[in-house]
C-alpha cells in the first residue's frame, strides 16, 4: 500500500511538472509571435547601418563615407608608455592609427609603417602629435626585407632606440572558393600577412632590450576559419602560432611577444574587400550585431605594450571578438 500511494504521488508530482512545463513553453510560444518592447529595442540598437560602399585597394579611411571611431575620447593616458620609441605597420588608418594615438596619449613616439595611403597617414600624424609625441611616417612595402630593415633603422636613428614594434600591415581579399583563389593573390597575401611580419621581427630584434615587446595583429579568422578568407585564414593561424614560438624564443631575453585577434572592425580593410551590399551586413554575426570601433581594439594593445599592466604576459593571442566562447 505505501508504495502504491508513493508512486501515485510521484507520478502527480511528474504530471504536475510536464504541466508546470508546458505552461512556460506556452508564454514563451505567446512572446515568440508578440515580443516585447524591450526586445524589440534591443533588437534594433544591435542593428548598425553601415554605408553600401567599395572602396579601391588598398583602401583609404578619407574616403569612407562612415568615419572609423579611433580618437577614444573616453580614454586618459596615465604615461603607461612614457619615453617609448614604437613603430606600428599598417599606421596609417583602422587599427593602426587608435593604436597609434593612444601610444602618444600614453607617452609614446610613434613611427608609422604604411604602403602608399600618404592623406590617411598624414591625418594620424596629426592626431598623434596633437597628443604631445613624436611622429615620423614611413611609406614602403612591408614584403621587402630591405624596407623593413630601413624603416627600423629610420626610427633608431630619430630616437635612438626601439622599445614596441606592433605588426599589423594587411592584405585581405574574398574569394568564393579554392578554384578562385589564384597563385599570385595567394602569394600576395602570405607574404604581406606573414613575411611582412616576419621581416619586420628580424629587422626590430637587435635593437630591442630587455622590457620591450612584439604585437601582432591577428585574427578571428585564424581562431575559426573563414569559407570567404582561405588564404587570410590561413596566414591568420600562421601569425598565431608564430606569436607563440617567438615568445617562447624570446622569453629569456626579456621580450615578450603576443598577439590581439579582433573580430569584425569597421576599417577601410573591409570595404575594400566586399561587395557594397555585403558591406551592409557587416559584423551582424557577432553578439554584439555590430562590427568594433577601431577604439574598442586598440586599448589591449596599449595593455600588451605596457610592462607596468602586462610584464607576465607572452605568448598570448588575445580575441576581441564580439562573441562569447570565441577564444585561441
Amino acid at each position: 500500500m505505501d508504495k502504491s500511494r508513493n508512486s501515485l504521488a510521484h507520478g502527480n508530482r511528474g504530471e504536475a511538472t510536464a504541466a508546470k512545463q508546458r505552461r512556460l513553453q506556452k508564454e514563451q510560444d505567446l512572446r515568440d509571435v508578440q515580443p516585447s518592447e524591450s526586445s524589440a529595442t534591443v533588437k534594433k540598437r544591435r542593428k548598425v547601418p553601415l554605408p553600401t560602399q567599395h572602396l579601391l585597394k588598398p583602401g583609404l579611411e578619407t574616403e569612407m563615407q562612415l568615419k572609423p571611431q579611433f580618437d577614444a575620447p573616453h580614454y586618459k593616458g596615465s604615461g603607461k608608455l612614457r619615453g617609448f620609441s614604437t613603430l606600428i605597420t599598417g599606421g596609417d588608418s583602422g587599427i593602426g592609427r587608435a593604436v597609434a594615438v593612444l601610444f602618444a596619449r600614453e607617452g609614446a613616439d610613434v613611427a608609422i609603417v604604411y604602403l602608399n595611403e600618404h592623406t590617411d597617414a598624414e591625418e594620424t600624424r596629426r592626431h598623434v602629435e596633437a597628443e604631445g609625441a613624436r611622429c615620423t611616417v614611413i611609406p614602403g612595402d612591408v614584403k621587402d626585407a630591405g624596407f623593413c630593415t630601413r624603416a627600423v633603422k629610420t626610427v633608431i636613428d630619430n630616437w635612438g632606440r626601439l622599445d614596441v614594434l606592433v605588426n599589423n600591415a594587411a592584405f585581405q581579399e574574398h574569394a568564393e572558393s579554392l578554384a578562385d583563389l589564384s597563385e599570385e593573390r595567394f602569394d600576395e597575401t602570405m607574404k604581406t600577412n606573414v613575411y611582412g611580419y616576419f621581416h619586420m621581427a628580424k629587422a626590430a630584434l637587435p635593437h630591442l632590450q630587455q622590457g620591450a615587446s612584439i604585437i601582432n595583429t591577428g585574427s578571428v579568422t585564424g581562431l575559426r576559419g573563414s569559407k570567404e578568407l582561405l588564404d587570410y585564414s590561413a596566414t591568420k593561424g600562421a601569425i598565431h602560432a608564430f606569436t607563440k614560438a617567438l615568445a617562447s624564443q624570446l622569453v629569456d631575453k626579456g621580450i615578450r611577444v603576443n598577439a590581439v585577434a579582433p573580430g569584425p572592425v569597421w576599417t577601410p580593410l573591409n570595404p575594400a574587400d566586399k561587395q557594397p551590399e555585403d558591406i551592409a551586413e557587416f559584423g551582424h554575426k557577432t553578439d554584439f550585431g555590430r562590427p568594433a570601433q577601431p577604439e574598442e581594439i586598440s586599448p589591449a594593445y596599449v595593455f600588451l605594450a605596457a610592462p607596468c599592466c602586462s610584464s607576465y604576459i607572452t605568448g598570448m593571442v588575445l580575441p576581441i571578438t564580439g562573441s562569447a566562447g570565441d577564444g585561441a
